[in-house]
């Protein structure tokens, strides 16, 4: 039986606590894979990773263009490995192989369109009726985002959290089911060394 480790911090590591959860075949009903059992000493490692990315020249001082360039290789390394990942997610979740299929082939065109807004976010100039008023909108990112995801659709569903929110320049903490971890943890081989995003 596999086990598999969170992505924090650009590394994979195992629960602070030690803990494990199994992942079961709803097919089989047996255990197939372990995950580890994220605690919030966990949760704190992670969001305090993420902030340290966010304000990390490598991360922050990418510009508009080269977060989407990053943004448009992930949409295509999601789409060469769309099939094992749609059988993870099956064998993890229950789902038919085919509705997984489907997900996990229009997740890469969720990234591609965020992808091409990435350099196109620019504030603007509002008119004002009072004299001597400079008004204007400039948008920039929150910082760090947490993105929860249920068991059922969890990288398609992922996909629709992280796209914009790295677009916008943001940093990220995956929280996905503990029913179903094994597929958005394998996901974030896609990420590991090019992208800010932690697992836990």
């Amino acid at each position: 039986m596999k086990e598999h480790r969170m992505l924090i911090d650009g590394a994979w590591v195992e629960a602070a606590a030690g803990e494990w959860l199994e992942s079961i075949n709803p097919f089989t009903a047996q255990p197939w894979a372990r995950i580890p059992r994220g605690r919030s000493a966990d949760v704190n490692r992670a969001v305090a990773a993420a902030q340290k990315a966010f304000y990390g020249k490598d991360w922050r001082g990418l510009t508009a263009s080269a977060r989407g360039a990053l943004l448009r290789r992930l949409a295509d390394l999601l789409a060469i490995e769309a099939e094992r990942l749609a059988e993870i997610e099956s064998t993890d979740n229950g789902k038919l192989l085919s509705e997984m299929r489907a997900q996990l082939h229009y997740a890469p065109k969720w990234f591609h369109y965020f992808a091409g807004l990435a350099d196109k976010i620019e504030g603007r100039v509002l008119p004002s009726d009072r004299p001597g008023f400079f008004n204007f909108t400039r948008e920039e990112p929150l910082g760090v985002v947490a993105a929860i995801t249920p068991w059922n659709s969890p990288l398609l569903l992922a996909a629709w959290k992280l796209a914009p929110a790295l677009t916008a320049g943001n940093t990220v903490v995956l929280k996905p089911s503990e029913h179903s971890s094994v597929s958005a943890l394998v996901f974030g081989e896609l990420f590991e060394k090019r992208f800010i995003l932690h697992f836990c």
